[in-house]
């Protein structure tokens, strides 16, 4: 009997505890009962749920008013009993009872009513569901956003120096040392940062691909390191991811970096040696988990020379260095890269395949390709809308093409001397504006000749491509 009252005084210290949060229970449950290790209850809050006050149930043992209850066994064996399915008084309820330990003595129980009818949880659960399926369907979206498109196997070539590219770029893929890619505009070097990301550990985080040049000065901070909310005017509501955030588990991609300004340059090289960064208006680190690759068509070295470049971020990231040769200086895989291009072609523009002539091949390979393998698709996409043939001849490839073909004995077509010499003038005038990068007034001042006259002589010679 002494043990029971002095269980009955540490119960009643529990329920004047209890009473003090009763606003506070009466709103975070749909009903509570506590009983003492005989069963009998000392603390009643069920009346909105079963409309029995709790002056009727006081001191009552609790099967008597919940008949199929297992609240004295639980204050008798101190085990608890979560997120049970128990039938009160006609309803299905969730329940929950929790065994009051003190000192490794049980005192009693409390027996708590979660949801007071099962629709309710599967309401919530099917809330939950939907709320899982949302997300689920966003993280898919954002991992098609931010995935690799391109394998080793869409590097097509027949050059040496371009496989022996492949081989070391294979080796590499599988650790995680920046790769610096440089190349002319056009080369591929998009490619291969692709292929790297494919072929490595970090396959399947998100591969996301920055183009430093074409992000305005202003922006370029809060899009690579994202921003907390007010970081600034017109900031989004709860702040922003930013690039490398995105890219974690991953690889981020850093294309034209030559053109990022000086002071961006200085964070960047921060973050690579801190291997940590902030949002903008943050003060929370974030790790950096992420594998980088640079490019750019920029000679990094005179850029340093010129003050362009700082020469520790460059050191930072020449750790592997893939230097893609343009496509004049691999012209033996013009023929490849037509015939790849050409099928994807047929598929992009749901048309049949179309093949080259062998004369039209041997145009293309005499070509110079000032804006290389890119400029080799615009050229035959345009030429396999423009015929309606399965066969790309030689006229219909652009003018700057049909002239290509060495003049071969027996033709029976004679030139005067008129006729070889605007050729040539032509063949000059070609060349000039294509070392130009397609520059007028710098190529009239390499023939140094008036701007208005070469356009004169374009236009005398119809090479609208050039105007």
């Amino acid at each position: 009997m002494g043990n029971r009252q002095s269980n009955l005084e540490e119960l009643q210290k529990l329920r004047e505890s209890i009473e003090m949060m009763e606003e506070l229970l009466d709103n975070a449950y749909y009903g509570m009962v506590l009983v003492d290790t005989e069963g009998y209850i000392v603390k009643w809050n069920y009346e909105k749920l079963l409309g029995i006050s709790e002056k009727e149930v006081l001191g009552k043992h609790v099967k008597d008013v919940i008949p199929n209850t297992r609240l004295h066994i639980v204050a008798k064996t101190g085990v608890k009993e979560l997120c049970d399915i128990q039938e009160i008084h006609g309803k299905k309820v969730i329940t929950s009872r929790i065994p009051i330990i003190k000192g490794g003595k049980s005192l009693g129980a409390a027996g708590t009513v979660l949801f007071s009818d099962i629709s309710e949880l599967q309401a919530l659960a099917k809330k939950v569901q939907i709320l899982e399926d949302t997300l689920n369907k966003y993280k898919g979206e954002v991992s098609k956003l931010y995935q690799a498109r391109f394998t080793f196997d869409d590097i097509v070539s027949n050059n040496l120096k371009m496989i022996e590219l492949k081989t070391i770029a294979k080796r590499v893929a599988k650790t995680n040392s920046t790769v610096l890619i440089q190349g002319e505009s056009g080369t591929g070097k998009e490619l291969f940062a692709h292929a790297i990301h494919r072929e490595s550990l970090r396959k399947y985080g998100n591969f996301v691909s920055v183009n430093c040049a074409a992000i305005p000065k202003e922006l370029l901070e809060s899009e690579l390191f994202g921003y907390e909310e007010g970081a600034f005017t017109g900031s989004k509501k709860g702040g922003k991811m930013g690039k490398f955030e995105l890219a974690i588990g991953g690889t981020i991609f850093l294309d034209e970096i030559g053109s990022m300004p000086l002071d961006m340059q200085s964070k960047i090289l921060r973050v690579l040696e801190m291997k940590e960064f902030e949002r903008v208006g943050g003060n929370k680190p974030i790790k950096l988990d992420t594998r980088i690759i640079a490019a750019t068509n920029e000679n990094l070295e005179e850029e340093i020379v010129k003050g362009n470049f700082r020469k520790d971020l460059y050191y930072r990231l020449n750790i592997i260095k893939l230097e893609i040769p343009p496509l004049r200086e691999r012209i033996e895989d013009v023929e490849i890269l037509s015939k790849n291009i050409l099928i994807k072609l047929a598929l992009d523009l749901n048309m049949k395949e179309k093949t080259l002539t062998k004369d039209a091949v041997e145009a293309l390979k005499n070509y110079h390709w000032p804006g290389n393998i890119r400029e080799l698709r615009n050229v035959l996409e345009r030429a396999v809308n423009l015929t309606s043939k399965p066969v790309i001849e030689i006229k219909d490839l652009p003018d700057s093409f049909k002239d290509k073909l060495p003049i071969k004995k027996g033709d029976v077509k004679s030139h005067s001397l008129k006729e070889k010499l605007e050729e040539f003038e032509k063949d000059i005038l070609k060349k000039a504006i294509e070392e130009a990068g397609g520059n007028k007034t710098l190529a009239a001042q390499h023939l140094k000749i008036h701007r208005t006259s070469l356009y004169k002589k374009l236009e005398k010679y119809r090479m609208t491509e050039y105007m």
